[in-house]
């Protein structure tokens, strides 16, 4: 490298390098609904739950027996005052009652009696990137509802309209989509007021857990059930934090598509964990390594299967723990699903997808004794006349 080309990279692109932002850790806040038609004799199935989920993660639940809405997390119980709870708890019994009108309205558009039991879902929240500066970035919101395990109505953010996949949701989205002040009310929420409450969590969370934690790496696999001479292979990153980690595997220097959705997922002492999974043949295994990057280390991991991959079964311990971490919230509302389901008498309806609960007003008529923000963001607090909680109580289906 000749002398002038030395200067201009140390004096020109070192620096504008190292001032490029840091890599932005993802966050998520969703609040979940699901309510039964009538009680079903199940353990730890109630007729009607809410919950809060930060990074998916519990952090505020409410069912019908107790109805009460409690902290799920212990910072959430330090910060946030017990008016906040006192709130919320009012409005989580208003929620219940507005579903059980709305499942009825449902039941009776679609011909059904009470003989079986029907599940109706809501679930809304909002994604965004935080970067080390402090700045957050809206990346996408979710307002949608589910009946029966099958998708219902969904809210599309960009064109402020509700989308009816099945012809039974099509007289709720025109009734919502014909009052416009609702739709930006909706997409005012997800974009703003949800960001701020999400934010907030966040920085309550993280002070919550001071430090960090570097990934511990593992490189394993078993052989194909379909294919002997094919191995599925496995590269496991767990124990880090924060949350933002970047992996891949590849064979040779090009990279290989996971068959496993790329997602992080919570571990119980609040930390992540994340996975990948390939398909590859045993002759070509010592081809493949794995890459591993996160903030607390000072140079990406990379793991081949040469020096240190190894062969296990499916009833290993790093199988368990994998399995063990992949949300007991998402676990919880396929379980309650899928047990109304079975329980159901001389139906044709089968689960093609079980979508989380969604909150709006999908029917006719007004939502009554909800006077505070919970119907939107749920922080149970008031946040005016302005707020998307107050569209919200105007929403039936």
């Amino acid at each position: 490298m000749g002398l002038i080309t030395l200067v201009v990279f140390v004096g020109v692109i070192l620096p504008f390098l190292n001032a490029l932002p840091g890599m932005p850790d993802r966050h998520s806040l969703y609040y979940v609904y699901t309510a039964l038609s009538k009680p079903v004799s199940a353990p730890g199935i109630f007729e009607f739950t809410g919950m809060g989920v930060l990074d998916n993660r519990k952090i505020d639940y409410y069912n019908s027996v107790d109805k009460m809405k409690i902290p799920q997390q212990n910072w959430m119980k330090e910060k946030l005052p017990a008016d906040y709870w006192e709130k919320g708890t009012q409005s989580r019994r208003s929620k219940e009652q507005w579903f059980k009108v709305n499942v009825n309205i449902l039941m009776e558009r679609m011909r059904q009696n009470n003989s079986d039991v029907h599940v109706l879902n809501w679930r809304h929240g909002c994604v965004v990137d935080k970067f080390p500066d402090g700045r957050v970035q809206f990346i996408k919101g979710a307002d949608e509802y589910s009946y029966d395990g099958r998708d219902f109505l969904s809210f599309d953010d960009a064109s402020m309209q509700w989308i009816a996949p099945v012809n039974e949701a099509v007289q709720t989205k025109q009734k919502w989509d014909g009052v416009p002040i609702l739709n930006q009310y909706t997409k005012g929420y997800l974009e703003k007021e949800c960001v701020d409450w999400l934010d907030k969590f966040i920085t309550y969370a993280d002070a919550a857990l001071i430090g960090s934690s570097p990934p511990h790496i593992y490189l394993f696999a078993r052989t194909s059930k379909e294919f002997a001479d094919m191995l599925t292979m496995t590269c496991l990153a767990t124990g880090f934090l924060p949350k933002d980690i970047e992996m891949f595997i590849e064979k040779r220097s090009v990279k290989v598509k996971s068959i496993f959705p790329e997602e992080v997922y919570p571990n119980g002492d609040g930390t992540h964990q994340a996975r990948l999974v390939v398909h590859v043949p045993k002759s070509e295994a010592n081809d493949y390594q794995c890459s591993v990057n996160h903030r607390t280390l000072q140079a990406p991991v990379v793991s081949t299967w040469e020096t240190g991959g190894h062969l296990t079964d499916e009833t290993s311990s790093i199988g368990v723990i994998m399995g063990g971490a992949a949300g007991g919230v998402v676990v919880l509302i396929v379980v309650i699903v899928a047990v109304v389901m079975m329980k159901k008498k001389g139906t044709e309806k089968t689960i093609e997808k079980t979508a989380a609960p969604a909150e709006k007003h999908l029917l006719g008529g007004k939502k009554t004794g909800d006077s505070s923000s919970e119907g939107s963001h749920d922080s149970g607090l008031n946040t005016g006349p302005g707020s998307y909680a107050s569209s919200d109580r105007q929403r039936q289906y």
